[in-house]
């Protein structure tokens, strides 16, 4: 059976924080409300679209109300891919890993149409079995039940995968399912969010962590 990788999408697999910032941004200026920098939107990012608009309306010391989250979540949707681009290596391990046997699929806590539709902008949706977005099931990130309906989605089982992503959300959500996680360096998350499980440095330095693993399933 082909061993599965469960990737993480924001933060992991893409710099997505531009367009988010942008979109931020566009909703605190209909509302008379000054733009967040990069680095005040990175830190909002990992728990879904619902929690980045009630933490940047809390910002400006407004409640979360409907209307703003859906205002957000439209203009996110059609707007996801205008800066948005893959971290460098990304294409290409991805095509590395996929010629060298592995099943591969996104569990993201993002919306899945936008997902969909930035992965497809992006030429990265064929190398994937599934994308598992945080609208997809009942649960998200950092419950388990969000890893395993992906995999089901995508054919694979806990038994035979591993989960790659930036955030402590990953990492618990992994732990709780039983399957191995590897925590991407490059992404938005801290250092300490890791704890301790195996680390990338780098995008070129993931496969081989991930053979490792493999190899020890």
């Amino acid at each position: 059976m082909n061993a599965t990788i469960l990737f993480d999408l924001d933060g992991t697999l893409v710099d997505s924080a531009p367009d988010l910032r942008a979109a931020l941004d566009r909703l605190m200026k209909s509302r008379g409300l000054p733009p967040f920098t990069r680095p005040e939107v990175v830190a909002m990012v990992g728990d879904g679209v619902r929690a980045l608009v009630e933490r940047g309306l809390a910002a400006r010391g407004l409640p979360l109300d409907e209307p703003a989250l859906d205002s957000f979540t439209a203009d996110y949707t059609r707007n996801a891919a205008v800066e948005t681009r893959p971290y460098p290596g990304i294409e290409a391990m991805l095509e590395r890993l996929s010629a060298t046997g592995w099943r591969m699929a996104v569990c993201t806590n993002k919306p899945v149409e936008a997902a969909r539709n930035l992965l497809g902008a992006l030429g990265l949706l064929p190398h994937l079995a599934a994308v598992g977005g945080g609208d997809s099931f009942a649960v998200r990130k950092p419950d388990p039940g969000h890893l395993l309906e992906t995999l089901r989605l995508a054919g694979g089982t806990a038994e035979h995968a591993i989960m790659v992503g930036d955030h402590h959300n990953d990492v618990a959500a992994a732990a709780a399912a039983g399957i191995p996680c590897v925590f991407a360096a490059w992404g938005y998350g801290k250092p300490e969010m890791a704890g301790a499980v195996p680390v990338a440095e780098s995008v070129a330095a993931l496969p081989a962590l991930l053979d490792a693993l493999r190899q020890r399933g």
